[in-house]
């Protein structure tokens, strides 16, 4: 039977690694185009990515599914935006050093703050195996698209 992790041991599990930048650096590739993420660890309880942004960079608003998540910024920063329906987007910046949380299930959307590069390290748990994404649809209708946990996300 497989452990889920929580959302502080999560927290805990990037923060450390965010930490020892050695463990992940080589992996980290950047790319103005697109965000470049590389898998750092995957087991049956969880899955940990690094991801590279660069300006302009952003995530569109998506789902884990029933995956939680925790994100450390390690590098730069990033905009964490919640969708809220009484209001605009809840909306909150990151710098480097910071840890934030996503519920299994919240919808949200992760975008590059700045003008350098930065760095993100990612865990999930369990890991994805899928998401969600989501658009306008006819009358205002928000609709949501299941796409493969291993999907490159973008705002398009």
């Amino acid at each position: 039977m497989s452990i889920v992790r929580t959302p502080a041991e999560l927290s805990d599990i990037v923060a450390g690694l965010a930490a020892y930048p050695e463990l992940w650096r080589d992996d980290v590739r950047f790319d103005a185009e697109e965000r470049q993420c590389s898998l750092i660890a995957r087991t049956d309880t969880l899955e940990i990515w690094a991801v590279a942004w660069m300006p302009g960079q952003d995530t569109g608003f998506h789902d884990h599914d029933a995956s939680a998540a925790a994100i450390a910024v390690a590098e730069g920063a990033i905009i964490d935006e919640r969708m809220a329906l009484a209001d605009d987007t809840i909306s909150a910046r990151h710098e480097a050093g910071t840890v934030f949380t996503v519920a299994a299930g919240e919808i949200h959307r992760a975008r590059h703050a700045g003008s350098g590069p930065a760095v993100s390290i990612h865990a999930y748990s369990p890991p994805l195996a899928r998401m969600g994404t989501y658009a306008i649809g006819a009358g205002g209708r928000l609709l949501r698209q299941a796409v493969g946990g291993d999907q490159m996300l973008t705002a398009d």
